[in-house]
């Protein structure tokens, strides 16, 4: 039994930077490196941040229903390659999504017991402010994001936990303690303490 991580942020809320620092110090994680038709930022590599691929081969696969979820933001795709889910499993490793809140519905649809967390920015200045530093987009797309970022923000109580990502390193350490308590759950525990308790039958014949 595999744990499904799913984070979501308004563009900018520092997301991809926890998810980052999540994989490196939480050993067992697997990402899951979304499918999507927008064109690379600067510094993005294709098989790494995402994979890059055109609208119309993006509606093959959806056809084929080759995702879990998808969603399309700003006028581009983004989704979910079923693949990524069945490779986690037969590899026992727990996986993290970085999707946003409409793949986060269908996503949980799918797999009821995935565990959701939002990351919000502590304010709307901040996350213009970290926006703008990012020096990746026009004027129009930054107050695009910010007007995208309004209607984001309400969807919060649809998830499991909130982190408000005041400090990275503050935001980091309890991300990090998100997921090893999830993992600590009595079903996630089954399978190991099966074994003891039947030890226990046994001593007793």
């Amino acid at each position: 039994m595999i744990s499904v991580f799913i984070i979501s942020a308004p563009s900018g809320s520092g997301k991809s930077t926890l998810v980052h620092r999540l994989l490196a110090t939480v050993p067992g994680l697997t990402f899951s490196i979304s499918y999507t038709t927008r064109p690379p930022r600067p510094g993005e590599t294709d098989g790494v941040d995402y994979n890059f691929i055109t609208r119309p081969d993006f509606e093959v696969r959806l056809e084929r229903g080759e995702f879990l979820e998808h969603a399309e933001v700003f006028g581009n795709y983004y989704g979910t390659n079923r693949e990524t889910f069945e490779r986690a499993v037969q590899q026992s490793h727990d996986l993290v999504l970085d999707i946003d809140v409409q793949g986060a519905r269908q996503l949980k649809v799918a797999i009821p017991e995935a565990i959701s967390i939002f990351v919000l920015p502590p304010s709307r200045e901040v996350l213009e402010q970290r926006l703008r530093a990012r020096s990746q987009d026009s004027e129009e797309v930054i107050r695009r994001r910010l007007r995208g970022a309004a209607d984001e923000v309400r969807n919060y109580t649809q998830y499991d936990y909130v982190l408000i990502n005041r400090e990275i390193e503050e935001s980091s350490a309890r991300l990090a303690s998100i997921v090893r308590a999830e993992r600590l759950r009595k079903a996630r525990m089954e399978e190991e303490v099966r074994p003891i308790l039947e030890s226990f039958s046994d001593s007793q014949n």
